[in-house]
C-alpha cells in the first residue's frame, strides 16, 4: 500500500491564503476615456480584463490628454461602480439600460479607451493627479442645470461633476433609477458641450468598487474572512477626530457624505472632510455631557458661501439600565450663516463606552437609521442626507481609536422573524398531528369467523 501524504506545512498553507486572497480582493473599478479629437490612444494601449491598471500605468495612459493643445476635461466621479454592473444591470432589467447614454457616447466617440480595472489608489488621487498636472480652471459641477456652464475654451478647463451618490443599496430597483439618473447627467453635459462646438475629453470612473465578485466555489468561511478583510482594507482614509487641548473627544468617518439641496443640487463632502480635509472644526465643543461636531465647509458648491453641519450629542445616565448612553438627538445644517434646517435623530444611541456605526444613515426611510425632518422646521424641507458606513464616538475615547461599535442593526432582523414564525407554524402542525394520533382508538370487540357472528346493539 503506497504510505499516505503528510500533511501540507503551515508555511504552504499560508502562501496558498495569500494567493486566494490576491485574486479574490476587488480593489478596482473601471475607468471609461473618451475624446472628440481622434487618434489620442494607439489600439496596442487597449487593457484586456484580469489586468490591473496601476497608479503610475494610469498616469502614462491620461498624457495624450494632458498634452493637447485645447485640454478641455470633464472628470464624471461616482461613489461606487464595477465592470460587473454594466453587464448585470443591462441583462437584468430587459429593455431598461441605464448606461445607454454612456454606450452610445462611446461608441461615436472618434477615440475611446475602456480600462476595466483601475486600482482604488489611482482613482482616489486623481483629481489631485490631474490639478498637479497643469495649470486647470478647476469647476465643481452639481448643478443638474449645465446650461449655464462658462467654459472658456482658450484656456485649460477641468470640470468635476459630482454624480448622484448610489447609497441605497437596499433594493436594486433603486440603484438601478440612480444610474441611470446619472446617465442622463453625463449625456446632458455631453451634449451641452458638444452643441457649443468645444473640444473636450472626457473621464468616467468611481471611487470604490460596488459589487464583490461572484465565486461560488470558494467555502463559505474562507470567504467571508475575505470579505471581512477587504472590508478592512478599504478604509483608506483616517477619520477626522476633534482634539481639545491633548484629549482626542470627538471621531467621526463615514465613506460617504453627501447632502442633497433642493432636491437637485448635490454635495458631495466626502473629499473635503476626509482626504483634502477643507473643513473648520474649531467650533466644535466636548464637556461630560454634551458634545457637538462642527463642521464648517466654505463654498462647497456655487451659489452656498458657507455651509455648517453639527452633530449634537448627550451622555446621560438612564436608571432602567443602570448605565450611561451617549445619544445623538439631532443633526443641524446651516446655509449661509442664517438658514437653519433641523433633523431629529431616531433609534442613534449606544452605550456611552461603545462608538455607533451604521450602514446607512439619511432621511431616506429606507435607511436602518434615519434623520427626520423638524415639523416645525420648514427649511428641513429643502434637505436630503445620504451617509454610508458612519461610525462616531463622542465620549470615552482611548488611544486616539473607536471603542466597540454598537451596529444600528437589532438582534430580530426581517430573517430570524420569518424564521421564527415559520418555525413556529411547523412546531404547531407538529402538534396538532401527534395530538390526533394520540387520539386514536381501536374496537372493543372483533367478529371471529369461527364462532357466531358479531351482533352489536344499536344502542352501543
Amino acid at each position: 500500500m503506497a504510505p499516505l501524504c503528510p500533511a501540507a506545512p503551515a508555511p504552504l498553507l499560508a502562501s496558498l491564503a495569500l494567493l486566494l486572497h490576491a485574486s479574490l480582493a476587488v480593489h478596482h473599478v473601471p475607468m471609461l476615456l473618451w475624446s472628440t479629437r481622434r487618434s489620442q490612444w494607439n489600439p496596442d494601449t487597449a487593457v484586456h480584463e484580469g489586468k490591473v491598471v496601476s497608479e503610475q500605468e494610469l498616469t502614462a495612459l491620461l498624457q495624450p490628454l494632458l498634452t493637447q493643445n485645447s485640454r478641455n476635461l470633464v472628470l464624471f466621479l461616482q461613489d461606487r461602480l464595477s465592470i460587473d454592473d454594466f453587464t448585470y444591470f443591462s441583462e437584468s432589467y430587459g429593455n431598461k439600460n441605464p448606461f445607454q447614454n454612456v454606450q452610445d457616447i462611446l461608441q461615436s466617440s472618434p477615440s475611446s479607451l475602456v480600462l476595466p480595472a483601475v486600482d482604488c489608489k489611482a482613482t482616489k488621487n486623481l483629481l489631485n493627479v490631474l490639478q498637479k498636472s497643469g495649470d486647470w480652471k478647476l469647476t465643481n459641477v452639481t448643478n443638474l442645470n449645465v446650461s449655464q456652464l462658462e467654459v472658456n475654451a482658450s484656456n485649460p478647463n477641468l470640470l468635476v461633476v459630482q454624480l448622484q451618490p448610489l447609497a441605497s443599496d437596499l433594493k436594486e430597483i433603486s440603484t438601478l433609477e440612480e444610474i441611470a439618473e446619472n446617465d442622463k447627467i453625463i449625456g446632458r453635459v455631453t451634449m451641452d458641450l458638444q452643441e457649443r462646438g468645444i473640444h473636450f475629453s472626457v473621464i468616467y470612473t468611481a471611487v470604490r468598487p460596488s459589487r464583490i465578485s461572484r465565486r461560488t466555489d470558494m467555502v463559505a468561511e474562507l470567504r467571508r474572512q475575505l470579505m471581512a478583510a477587504e472590508e478592512e482594507e478599504s478604509s483608506s482614509y483616517p477619520p477626522l477626530n476633534v482634539t481639545i487641548g491633548n484629549d482626542t473627544c470627538i471621531l467621526f468617518y463615514a465613506s460617504n457624505f453627501s447632502l442633497k439641496a433642493n432636491n437637485s443640487v448635490l454635495i458631495d463632502l466626502t473629499n473635503a472632510t476626509f482626504l483634502a480635509q477643507n473643513v473648520d472644526i474649531s467650533a466644535s465643543e466636548c464637556t461630560d455631557s454634551n458634545t457637538t461636531l462642527s463642521l464648517k465647509y466654505t463654498r462647497p458648491v456655487n451659489g452656498i458661501s458657507s455651509l455648517e453641519i453639527r452633530f449634537l450629542m448627550t451622555n446621560k445616565f438612564y436608571e432602567v439600565s443602570a448605565r450611561r448612553w451617549s445619544t445623538l438627538h439631532s443633526v443641524e445644517i446651516v446655509q449661509d450663516g442664517d438658514k437653519l434646517a433641523k433633523f431629529i435623530a431616531s433609534s442613534i444611541s449606544t452605550p456611552a463606552e461603545y462608538s455607533f456605526h451604521c450602514q446607512l444613515v439619511g432621511t431616506s426611510n429606507l435607511y436602518p437609521a434615519r434623520l427626520d425632518r423638524d415639523p416645525s422646521n420648514d427649511e428641513a424641507k429643502n434637505w436630503d442626507v445620504f451617509i454610508s458606513n458612519l461610525q462616531i464616538q463622542g465620549f470615552n475615547i482611548i488611544n486616539n481609536q473607536f471603542s466597540y461599535a454598537s451596529d444600528c442593526t437589532g438582534f430580530f432582523t426581517p430573517g430570524i422573524w420569518m424564521g421564527l414564525v415559520t418555525s413556529i407554524i411547523l412546531l404547531w402542525i407538529l402538534t396538532y398531528g401527534i395530538h390526533m394520533i394520540m387520539q386514536l382508538t381501536t374496537n372493543s370487540r372483533f367478529d371471529d369467523p369461527k364462532g357466531p357472528a358479531l351482533s352489536v346493539p344499536q344502542t352501543e
